[in-house]
């Protein structure tokens, strides 16, 4: 009776864990999915380290109770290492810069204030920006009601500096550039959005003409209240019935984000595909997971910086449960990157900086 019940448990958690294997398989390449046509699906990339790490508890079941079973769990593993390598790549060296290399900081400011410990957030994000010496800095929600002094402030590192804002009244917000390099010209890439906005720079780098696009994408839309309610659910505060009800709302607000979010994606892959002459840096605020439709997309048409030369997680939001690399760096095959990164040691944001060096190589 007892063998017989050993053996049952052993089918039941073996089909368990093949039954985890195919969700895994499943969400990881849910980014496939265009967000208009499915809203919800499209969200699930963001259990997919959740999913890694229940498959994790089934390596170590295996190992104390049935090793020749670890098949099982190594086999999802394998069967998903491409979006494991695109979640937490594991580039386990950093190569130095090849000399010429650009240096680029993607920075969501959240206004200069995401940080209230700071008493002026504002000076200690330029102070940041003035040590760390970066050649291109592309930041998002760049606006103020002072931008003369600002521009004053920031005149001090770089010599070229312009921002643009996507809309007037109390939500306003706009990205920015702040360069060592001559700004030829700019233009707005043209796509609906009330409070969001991608804007492409022309700069002139020696005797080529970089085209750096930055962005700040549709938001998940997530109140305070409901970012309070998801922190008590993972903290287990919240139960049953009410979690449920809880958790069907936040999914429903993260969908109808991602699907208005998506033709944005489309507009600025669209723009990279019609200039393609020039060397081109994309980078910004995707308000996305590493697994999701927004950094699958833009994949297709430029070089993900961090997957190809970074590693680990990489969390570039940084309030607490909401752990995500939501920040991202892109460029053309004609750039190389190099050590892309997340610089958490600055937390004048609710974001860190992404920090990457890039070699114009001409064309391939």
């Amino acid at each position: 009776m007892i063998k017989r019940l050993k053996q049952f448990t052993i089918k039941m958690v073996a089909g368990a864990n093949m039954a985890l294997v195919l969700i895994m398989l499943a969400v990881g390449f849910s980014d496939r999915l265009n967000p208009a046509d499915h809203p919800v699906l499209s969200c699930v990339g963001m259990t997919f380290p959740i999913l890694l790490l229940i498959n994790l508890c089934f390596l170590f079941f295996w190992l104390t109770f049935k090793w020749r079973m670890v098949w099982i769990p190594i086999l999802g593993y394998v069967a998903t290492y491409i979006p494991i390598s695109t979640y937490m790549p594991l580039n386990m060296q950093f190569t130095d810069p090849d000399e010429g290399a650009i240096k680029l900081i993607s920075y969501n400011v959240c206004t200069y204030g995401g940080n209230y410990k700071y008493e002026d957030g504002f000076g200690t994000v330029c102070q940041y920006l003035h040590d760390e010496q970066p050649d291109i800095v592309c930041l998002q929600e760049d606006v103020d009601t002072w931008r003369r002094y600002a521009f004053k402030e920031f005149q001090k590192t770089f010599a070229y500096n312009d921002t643009v804002h996507f809309n007037p009244g109390p939500a306003i917000n706009g990205v920015g550039i702040h360069t060592k390099f001559p700004i030829i010209r700019k233009e707005r890439i043209n796509y609906r959005s009330e409070a969001n906005g991608s804007v492409a720079w022309y700069l002139q780098v020696g005797n080529d003409t970089l085209l750096v696009i930055n962005n700040h994408f549709e938001g998940t839309h997530l109140s305070t209240e409901d970012r309070h309610n998801y922190q008590n659910i993972i903290k287990g505060n919240i139960k049953g019935q009410e979690a449920k009800h809880e958790s069907k709302k936040l999914l429903i607000t993260l969908a109808e984000s991602s699907a208005r979010r998506a033709p944005q994606i489309d507009a600025v892959c669209q723009y990279v595909e019609e200039h393609k002459q020039y060397p081109i840096i994309l980078c910004g605020d995707f308000n996305d997971n590493p697994i999701s439709y927004s950094r699958h997309k833009v994949s297709t048409v430029l070089k993900d910086c961090f997957t190809t030369t970074g590693k680990g997680l990489g969390w570039s939001y940084n309030q607490k449960g909401f752990y995500f690399r939501i920040d991202h760096i892109f460029c053309s095959n004609d750039i190389q990157p190099y050590n892309c990164k997340i610089d958490n040691k600055i937390d004048a944001s609710d974001h860190y900086p992404i920090v990457c060096w890039l070699k114009i190589n001409g064309k391939p």
